[in-house]
């Protein structure tokens, strides 16, 4: 990932940070999907160089990465924000430095969403006690207090309306850049971006 472009997230009064993000990333997952290289593969990745802030723990940036300078061209990132100018700073196309001493891969968390439901058919199946059952789910509610966004999943499969949910985004730190495929969410089960 040779250049990267940053998006200033900019809360107000009116509108907070995490609606601010809601709203972004509905933008950027749309821009990806719409220039996907592949079924689910975008040529983009994201970071967010203040992931883990006291204050909000996404931060208030968001980072674009590309192998060219082309690619983030295309993308035409401003055009996706143009309805969130008064929320969104977008800066210039740069090269990424040249002394990275550590890749960050960004990567989508998926959970349980009911876990009374999920522990009573756990004890039910295995012949445990609701208690037992309860306890082997409770590391989920620890992994769960990672960094989220709230999406709406616009795709229609079986004429659904749109549902909400969260995507919840974990960070794994490398000394070494690490390959993979990124999906539309510009997010990887290993693939690694430069972090500074």
């Amino acid at each position: 990932m040779k250049y990267y472009l940053d998006i200033a997230l900019l809360p107000d009064a009116e509108a907070n940070l995490g609606f601010v993000w809601y709203k972004v990333y509905q933008q950027i997952h749309l821009a990806l999907a719409d220039n996907k290289i592949a079924e689910n593969q975008s040529a983009i990745a994201v970071s967010f160089p203040d992931y883990g802030a006291k204050q909000f723990p996404l931060g208030d940036k968001l980072r674009l990465f590309a192998d060219t300078q082309v690619q983030l061209e295309k993308i035409n990132i401003n055009q996706w924000l143009s309805r969130l100018t008064d929320y969104t700073h977008v800066k210039p196309i740069k090269p990424t430095p040249e002394a990275i001493s550590q890749y960050a891969c960004f990567k989508r968390k998926q959970f349980k969403s009911n876990l009374l439901k999920e522990a009573a058919r756990r004890a039910q199946y295995k012949g445990e006690s609701l208690e037992e059952a309860l306890a082997h789910f409770a590391h989920y509610e620890k992994e769960s207090a990672l960094p989220y966004i709230n999406m709406t999943s616009l795709s229609m499969e079986d004429n659904s309306s749109p549902r909400n949910f969260k995507l919840f985004v974990a960070l794994e730190l490398f000394d070494k850049p690490q390959t993979g495929i990124f999906n539309c969410y510009g997010l990887s089960k290993n693939a690694t971006v430069p972090w500074f």
